[in-house]
């Protein structure tokens, strides 16, 4: 063999003999690593995984899907039916009180049922007082006829951000446990309550609000009520993106006064007018008074309402 055929072997022989050595070195490093790991876990360490959050099936950390945030809450907010009007609560105790709007049960004269949840059972409930001031009201029913009660946790009010999400569950329209989402617009927006006065520290959201929905909760991620909705600023009367909740640092002040008697009374029939358990056009009047037939009383709270309706401060109005 020539001497160029020799070095050409050679090289080859070399280089072939490097790779060798470093598929080994490789190899050997995947043995370590294996060992390590095992060593690690065999240690009580945790194996390394993918950062929370990552991946295609990944859920905000704080209160998971949409579908499990309304499962966790939707058995605590009720329909409300007060008088002709109706509206949404939610319950915030065992003992069976129920926080909704004041503007939900104003001409409710003493008649309010509730339907809890996702139940069509309606329940009678009493007003326990009311807040004109702050459009807070308190409802009570008999835990033993509700069948079970699941309250509300309430935030804490400091807590709340702009930009964090937030779902908003009422009856709209009468369409009982309905959800809609979005998020915190801004907070300390002011709007009047329906006999004039001004309610501050209120939120905002971008979540719809129509009518029906006035008392409901506006949730945040962790299942905590922030808000009880209340109004939207809209010409058309119907959700623009533009909602309003009274913050729960104002409902954790109202409710201790509304418990101990400290709110209005409400609002007991006058001549002719049903009270409780009573239907209309039957039983004697008070004082004499003449009797209105039930088409008669009908037509009154139906203008009881627009009046009501109409005395609203533009732009806003209430969602329900």
């Amino acid at each position: 063999m020539s001497t160029g055929m020799k070095n050409i072997a050679a090289a080859l022989l070399g280089a072939l003999t490097a790779l060798g050595v470093c598929a080994a070195v490789l190899f050997a490093g995947v043995l370590d690593q294996d060992r390590d790991d095992t060593a690690a876990d065999a240690g009580g360490r945790a194996p390394v995984s993918a950062p929370a959050g990552s991946g295609p099936d990944a859920k905000p950390a704080a209160g998971g899907s949409l579908a499990e945030l309304y499962a966790s809450v939707k058995d605590g907010v009720v329909f409300v039916q007060a008088g002709q009007a109706t509206g949404s609560g939610f319950v915030i105790d065992d003992e069976g009180h129920i926080v909704t709007n004041q503007h939900v049960v104003a001409d409710a004269y003493g008649r309010v049922a509730v339907q809890i949840g996702e139940t069509d059972t309606s329940v009678p409930a009493t007003i326990v007082g009311t807040d004109p001031s702050t459009d807070l009201a308190l409802l009570k029913v008999d835990p033993a006829q509700a069948g079970g009660l699941h309250p509300l946790e309430l935030a804490d009010a400091d807590s709340v951000e702009v930009g964090e999400p937030v779902i908003a569950i009422g009856s709209p329209f009468g369409l009982q446990s309905t959800l809609t989402s979005g998020i915190v617009s801004a907070l300390d927006r002011e709007i009047r309550s329906p006999n004039g006065n001004a309610i501050s520290g209120v939120i905002q959201t971008d979540a719809a609000i129509n009518p029906g929905n006035s008392g409901g909760p506006l949730i945040d991620a962790d299942g905590k009520v922030i808000g009880v909705n209340a109004q939207i600023a809209s010409a058309s009367g119907g959700s623009t993106g533009v909602g309003f909740a009274i913050s729960v640092a104002t409902v954790e002040q109202v409710v201790p006064r509304l418990k101990a008697g400290g709110g209005a009374q409400p609002q007991q029939p006058g001549p002719g007018l049903p009270r409780d358990g009573q239907e209309p056009g039957y039983g004697p009047a008070p004082d004499g008074a003449p009797q209105l037939s039930e088409e008669q009383l009908r037509e009154l709270l139906e203008r009881l309402e627009e009046q009501r309706r109409r005395q609203a401060p533009a732009p806003f109005g209430y969602g329900g």
